[in-house]
């Protein structure tokens, strides 16, 4: 079976589609540039040059594929709620064609939660999109409602472990920068998913998900994001206080990016255990913080 991923080199792309291969997939991924098709191609996924902008020269590999995964976004546009949901349009017609009958996944996130102020909430709950991600609910719903596809959206929480995600964010500058900042004063709580956890689970939605369902992806760690950073810090050899920006000062440089670092969320993820029998096997980034530098080390080639 053939699966198509987009966003291959991004952080849950690039992961994915080599769960996907070392579950037995033939699997494309699409990249942007000649150098990142070489990145992909080395671990057995058969690279796809192209962009979301583009997507006419590649829509034949796609009708070609049992399975889509939607893992590319680029919250650097302005314009990344419109080309995302033009790009899902494209996929869904696309899967209208081709290799029948086809799972279309989407890759939404915990964030369309908003802040959750301590309650626990799980996919029946209605959303509140913090302003970064304000599209994706209606594009979720497009998936949910297509016809003709097993269109299934998954809400995965903040990805830790292997290039580091957002708490590489804090080994780099402990390590490298010798100064650690988190935004806000670091009492809120990030529902969390470790990388290969959330990799998994891709592969298990594909095989057993069912059409129209949506999928929160969170482990059960429920440590604040100062004790995340200062567990960071440490075994980073850190020595320096913690600087707490105040949200406002940060949305300066970051805009909307600052709110959702601030978001305190409590999410419920037993629905995909419960049903799918998916299980997280890490139990948190503090608890494995030292695993985690040097994975982050590795991948950037620091010594």
């Amino acid at each position: 079976m053939r699966v198509f991923v987009s966003g291959a080199t991004g952080y849950i792309g690039f992961n994915v589609a080599c769960a996907f291969r070392r579950a037995g997939y033939e699997v494309l991924g699409l990249v942007r540039t000649k150098e990142k098709a070489q990145q992909v191609a080395f671990h057995e996924i058969r690279p796809v040059i192209g962009t979301m902008q583009k997507p006419d020269g590649f829509l034949n590999l796609v009708e070609q594929s049992s399975t889509l995964v939607h893992a590319a976004v680029d919250y650097k546009s302005p314009d990344r709620g419109m080309l995302d949901r033009q790009f899902t349009e494209t996929l869904l017609s696309a899967c209208n064609r081709g290799v029948q009958p086809k799972t279309f996944i989407y890759t939404s996130g915990v964030w369309v939660y908003g802040n959750t102020n301590h309650k626990l909430v799980d996919e029946t709950t209605p959303v509140n999109p913090a302003r970064l991600v304000t599209w994706r609910p209606a594009v979720e719903e497009m998936l949910t409602r297509a016809s003709g596809t097993k269109g299934i959206v998954l809400r995965p929480g903040c990805v830790y472990g292997r290039q580091g995600g957002m708490t590489g964010e804090w080994f780099k500058q402990a390590n490298l920068e010798k100064t650690l900042k988190i935004i806000g004063d670091g009492t809120n709580h990030w529902a969390m998913v470790n990388v290969d956890d959330l990799a998994a689970a891709y592969v298990q939605v594909a095989e057993k998900g069912q059409a129209g369902e949506v999928y929160n992806l969170v482990d059960f760690s429920r440590s604040c994001l100062s004790e995340m950073a200062s567990a960071a810090a440490k075994i980073a050899g850190y020595s320096g206080k913690i600087e707490y920006v105040p949200v406002e000062d940060a949305k300066k440089a970051l805009g909307d990016y600052a709110e959702c670092l601030v978001l305190d969320q409590h999410i419920d993820g037993r629905k995909v255990m419960r049903l799918l029998g998916w299980q997280p096997k890490h139990i948190g980034f503090v608890d494995e913080v030292e695993t985690y530098f040097q994975a982050w080390k590795a991948a950037f080639g620091r010594a």
